[in-house]
């Protein structure tokens, strides 16, 4: 069986998609995932950089938008002024762009993608911000010894804390609830 589905949008946008799937008899099969070639992840991205060029006219919005790949995932970047709407409060209509992006590159390759779509440069800046919180978070952790919940945050948000709170020693940390209030639970190790 071919597995057609495209992402969902309450998966990380860092995580793979699922790589099993069901046979006849019941059990489970897994398949290896063979990481897309440079050439196929750039055909992506010049996919996602047509798409968002498509939308920017119909908005009437001026933007130099850049297609590249990086971390071995496609990014389309856009950049100009007055994108602020296509951002969104805490970037939610950035991620519901990025999403409506990836259904386009799906259409045309029938292959899902791990796109990451960035406007104005937010998602680099909120990375720092996240880093800041996380080692806020991770101080409070040590200085108390308790857990620290944080506020909701998109699978990219987490992500991002993930990654600093994993590069920390004596801390760990998890995520926990259901979409769109799932957070980051920092926490000491158990010895």
């Amino acid at each position: 069986m071919t597995d057609t589905s495209i992402p969902s949008a309450d998966q990380s946008v860092d995580e793979e998609p699922s790589a099993s799937t069901e046979t006849g008899e019941g059990t489970s099969e897994v398949r290896e995932k063979k990481a897309p070639a440079e050439s196929d992840l750039f055909r992506q991205s010049e996919i996602a950089a047509d798409y968002v060029e498509g939308l920017l006219d119909i908005l009437d919005y001026d933007g130099d938008i850049d297609e590249l790949v990086s971390g071995g995932r496609p990014v389309v970047e856009v950049v100009g002024s007055r994108l602020q709407n296509l951002v969104g409060q805490r970037g939610a209509t950035l991620e519901a762009l990025q999403e409506l992006t990836r259904l386009a590159v799906f259409r045309q390759t029938g292959t899902p993608s791990r796109l990451l779509l960035d406007v104005g440069g937010y998602r680099a800046a909120r990375r720092k911000e996240l880093a800041a919180v996380a080692k806020n978070a991770v101080e409070k952790v040590k200085e108390h010894g308790e857990e620290v919940r944080l506020e909701p945050m998109s699978a990219f948000e987490r992500k991002c804390v993930h990654d600093v709170v994993n590069a920390m020693s004596g801390v760990e940390s998890e995520s926990e609830g259901v979409e769109p209030n799932r957070r980051i639970v920092v926490r000491p190790v158990a010895d």
